[in-house]
């Protein structure tokens, strides 16, 4: 359950109160199998996995939570394949060609018949709350999958201020000053990937992997102009990530220095398997995150 990507809000602690009842809260917003007539379903499951009740799961300072979709699957090109031949069988047997209002009233007619035949593909998203520091952090890169994590938490509490947390100083000037030569803050040091881009020309991107980025080849680029858009980093020789000018972490892991902890004793159930590593996770996070906000000034949510 360890998580890959990192996509961050900030909440005020202020409402860490309204967590009391929380599962009572949830569970009038679980995840309900897609009905015959919907495109999809969101709601939310239990951390824990399958069979377990618990809608949320707290260790230390720390608040699982998961959200679940159903999707179905029906490509466009199945839904105009059928409309087309619905089409011209009306400009055959009538000699006449649908206006748009009638080919909009057909496509509905489509896809009200080809939903209950369609397969549901389930997914999961994964977040939790820091409940000290205020942190929302999603386990994804997409933002639009972090939106609706949050805005589900929102409609099950009612209110919900999280904001996607932003940063005082450029994330991409000082990602591009590290690879051109200055010195990184206490504890990190540059990977093996990067993305650099022309920042007037969108379409001018260099990416590095297995690269050792001090390395002047690619200092060449920045004499051209170009500027670091992301960049692989290593913290502590703990956690390895890639971070990004939009201050998404992606491609996170936890290295053998954070994780050797988690080979020593005995774990009887999938739950305590879950505890190890969930206290674990946030732990790490806690402290990289920290380290983040003083070095970005990353911003806080409003009391």
């Amino acid at each position: 359950m360890f998580f890959r990507n990192l996509t961050l809000f900030r909440y005020p602690t202020s409402i860490n109160d309204s967590f009391e009842d929380l599962d009572d809260k949830l569970a009038e917003h679980v995840l309900k199998p897609v009905g015959p007539l919907e495109l999809s379903s969101r709601g939310f499951v239990s951390p824990l996995g399958r069979g377990e009740q618990a809608l949320s799961h707290r260790v230390a300072e720390a608040l699982l939570l998961t959200l679940g979709s159903e999707d179905k699957l029906l490509p466009g090109s199945v839904v105009n394949a059928v409309l087309s031949e619905k089409l011209d069988h009306i400009r055959e047997s009538e000699g006449r060609n649908p206006g748009g209002r009638e080919r909009k009233r057909i496509k509905d007619e489509v896809l009200t018949d080809l939903l209950p035949r369609a397969f549901s593909r389930p997914s999961r998203c994964s977040g939790y709350l820091d409940l000290g520091l205020g942190w929302c952090v999603i386990d994804t890169s997409s933002r639009k999958n972090a939106e609706t994590f949050v805005t589900a938490i929102r409609e099950a509490l009612g209110s919900f201020p999280a904001v996607p947390v932003n940063a005082e100083t450029s994330p991409r000037a000082l990602m591009t000053a590290w690879i051109d030569g200055e010195p990184l803050p206490e504890g990190f040091v540059l990977g093996d990937e990067c993305e650099l881009r022309d920042p007037v020309d969108s379409g001018a991107i260099i990416k590095c992997r297995r690269q050792e980025l001090s390395a002047e080849e690619v200092r060449e680029h920045l004499k051209c102009g170009k500027q670091a858009f992301q960049v692989a980093l290593v913290f502590e020789e703990r956690i390895s990530f890639v971070l990004g000018e939009d201050l998404v972490i992606r491609k996170l892991k936890f290295l053998e220095a954070a994780t050797e902890a988690l080979e020593q004793g005995e774990r009887d159930t999938q739950r305590d398997e879950i505890d190890a590593i969930f206290a674990l996770m946030s732990g790490e996070l806690r402290v990289l995150l920290k380290r983040l906000e003083e070095i970005l000034g990353l911003s806080r949510a409003e009391a």
